[in-house]
């Protein structure tokens, strides 16, 4: 067991002696290697020292290389808007035409950002060559307001205006690539930079040159009917009342509103939003005056012939306000020029009313003879038929009474009502336009009427003629009422039309109440017993009524029988001598009838045995009287 232990250990000791020789010369190794490393320490520094210096000279020269690359770059930059300057010279003193409308703007646009970067620069260097592209983009900006010009020109022949009026088509637009173009060249010559300095009201060159292109077109395209509107009204003949759609400004109104509204529908795809009101306002302006113009034309024709073409007024009152409604609508503009264009004729309009009133009133009083058969005079038909015609147009008539208020044509309130400031009746929301005609329609009635009543009065001796002649005019009114429009429109003016034609009634009847009169007689009641007045006494209470009269009594009734029939038929004679209205004749003939056959048949009744059937003083029994006044209708 000893001796196996001590092998072991022996070769255990073995092992560690191998393993302090290992250490001993790792020992050795790393003497040397501290030996190297120091050695090369030494020689490191000695190298550091040497190249340090020549380390720092290259990174300044680096530095410095690259300073001058950036320099180079830098003046590079400066040179190249001016190399670019000489390029895109070439290109903007050319006409568009012979470079491509494309390839010029594309060099417009290469300018532009040139012009931008030389600005940023701030370099005192670079204001000559931004003065230069200023100068090359002032050059390119006319170039390109030619162009727009000149396609504008193309689609600026006038109007053959007929052709789409009649037929109610569009008028023609301009094409979309034209647009197209348009757009594009105004958003390039509008820019800040390539834009001359525009005057507050001429807005961009390209908004000018529209509107006078664009506008001399409209002009063109519209003076034929200017210049037919005209003609057209002066070709009337004098005295005839003018007849509505007769004059050509209808036409002339229409072919304005779908201009406008052409030109409208053209201007909005070319230039910005906020320029479409001032660029149309601009480009109508021209053709406005001369409308203005016709308007004021018109307005003179009309003056001079109130009594006749004041219809006329009321037509273009309701034509003009019709389109410059439809246009602010459609447009947001032109509402306020074309009011202004229509005032003069609006104010014409609104005189004419009373103008026609006192021309009424002084014609009647100054005609010298009524008819002496008791005609009507025409001027009451000419009233009817002016009022008749006025129907045509109620709209214009609403909007001019209702500024002038209920009663405003008399003489005073419409004179004082041709200012132009607006007053409270002016804005009356409450006003029926319909129910101010019919007012005005019934004070022209009873102003006929009355003045009539008025001449007859002093011309025409004789009441019965003077009923005669009130009644038929009354019947012409009423027929002419019932015959037209003013029917539904005068409906409360029948009660003022029936107290007429009472007091005519009255007036004519007032001649046969002489004759009524020897119908009358006296009865005494204390002479025995009461004669039957009831119309059913026979022959036999005639003979005795006449046996209680005494001679002078019966000698009385034979003058009234005698009277009577004198009388009865000179009115007779009268009343068909007379000139009557169809209807004036049934009424009248039918109120003298029930007025006198009841008094002749009680008086017949009671003395027809005056005569004993002779004739000689009672002439007519109850049947021929009746058939007498029958036939007077």
């Amino acid at each position: 067991m000893v001796v196996p232990r001590r092998a072991a250990f022996a070769e255990e000791s073995a092992e560690v002696e191998v393993l302090y020789a290992n250490l001993d010369k790792m020992k050795s190794l790393t003497k040397k290697i501290q030996g190297s490393m120091t050695r090369l320490e030494t020689s490191g520094k000695m190298v550091q020292d040497a190249i340090g210096p020549i380390y720092g000279n290259t990174q300044r020269l680096q530095t410095t290389n690259s300073n001058i690359d950036h320099i180079l770059e830098a003046i590079g930059r400066i040179r190249e808007p001016l190399d670019m300057r000489n390029r895109e010279e070439r290109i903007l003193r050319s006409p568009p035409q012979r470079v491509g409308l494309g390839e010029y703007i594309a060099s417009i646009d290469r300018t532009n950002q040139a012009l931008r970067e030389l600005k940023q620069s701030n370099l005192r260097s670079n204001q000559q060559a931004i003065s230069e592209l200023d100068g090359l983009l002032h050059v390119g900006g006319q170039q390109l307001e030619d162009v727009f010009r000149d396609i504008l020109r193309q689609d600026a022949q006038p109007v053959e205006h007929l052709h789409f009026i009649t037929k109610q088509l569009d008028f023609p637009r301009l094409p979309q690539n034209k647009t197209s173009q348009l757009r594009t060249i105004n958003a390039h010559v509008a820019s800040p930079a390539a834009q001359r300095p525009p005057s507050e009201t001429q807005g961009t060159p390209t908004a000018k040159a529209y509107a006078e292109v664009r506008g001399q077109h409209l002009t063109l395209s519209l003076q034929n009917l200017a210049t037919a509107s005209i003609s057209m009204t002066r070709k009337t003949s004098v005295g005839v009342l003018y007849k509505k759609d007769s004059s050509g400004i209808g036409t002339y109104a229409r072919g304005i509103q779908g201009l406008y509204t052409a030109e409208y529908d053209n201007i909005c795809p070319i230039f910005p939003r906020e320029e479409w009101g001032s660029i149309l306002s601009n480009t109508c302006q021209s053709s406005l005056n001369a409308f203005a113009s016709t308007l004021r034309e018109l307005d003179t024709h009309i003056t001079e012939n109130i009594l006749t073409d004041c219809f006329l007024a009321y037509e273009i009152v309701e034509v003009v306000s019709n389109i410059s409604y439809q246009l602010e609508n459609r447009t947001g503009e032109l509402k306020q020029v074309m009011s202004e264009a229509l005032r003069p004729v609006r104010e014409t309009a609104k005189s004419s009313l009373s103008t026609l009133l006192n021309d009424t009133r002084t014609r009647i009083q100054q005609t010298i003879t009524l008819p002496a058969d008791g005609a009507a005079v025409p001027i009451t038909s000419e009233t009817m038929t002016r009022l008749q015609e006025m129907t045509n147009y109620i709209s214009p008539l609403s909007s001019i009474l209702t500024s002038l208020g209920d009663r405003g044509w008399s003489t005073s309130t419409a004179a004082s009502s041709s200012s132009s400031t607006p007053t409270l009746k002016s804005f009356d929301v409450g006003a029926d336009g319909a129910k101010l005609f019919a007012h005005y329609a019934s004070d022209m009635i009873d102003t006929v009427l009355s003045n009539l009543e008025k001449r007859a009065s002093t011309s025409l001796r004789s009441k019965s003629l003077q009923g005669v002649f009130l009644a038929n005019n009354v019947v012409i009114v009423d027929r002419m009422i019932r015959s037209s429009e003013l029917q539904p429109l005068l409906q409360g003016a029948q009660p003022r039309l029936d107290a007429w034609r009472k007091k005519t009634t009255a007036l004519y009847l007032d001649g046969w109440k002489e004759t009524s009169m020897y119908l009358l007689d006296i009865q005494y009641t204390n002479r025995g017993a009461r004669p039957s007045s009831t119309g059913t006494a026979s022959a036999l209470d005639s003979a005795a009524i006449l046996k209680q009269l005494s001679s002078k009594d019966k000698d009385a009734i034979k003058e009234k029988f005698r009277s009577f029939n004198a009388s009865f038929e000179e009115l007779v004679a009268k009343h068909k001598a007379y000139k009557m209205e169809r209807e004036v004749r049934q009424a009248l003939g039918r109120e003298v009838q029930m007025f006198l056959e009841a008094l002749y048949g009680r008086f017949w009744d009671r003395y027809h045995d005056i005569d004993k059937g002779k004739g000689k003083y009672v002439k007519y029994d109850k049947g021929q009287l009746a058939a007498v006044l029958a036939s007077l209708g």
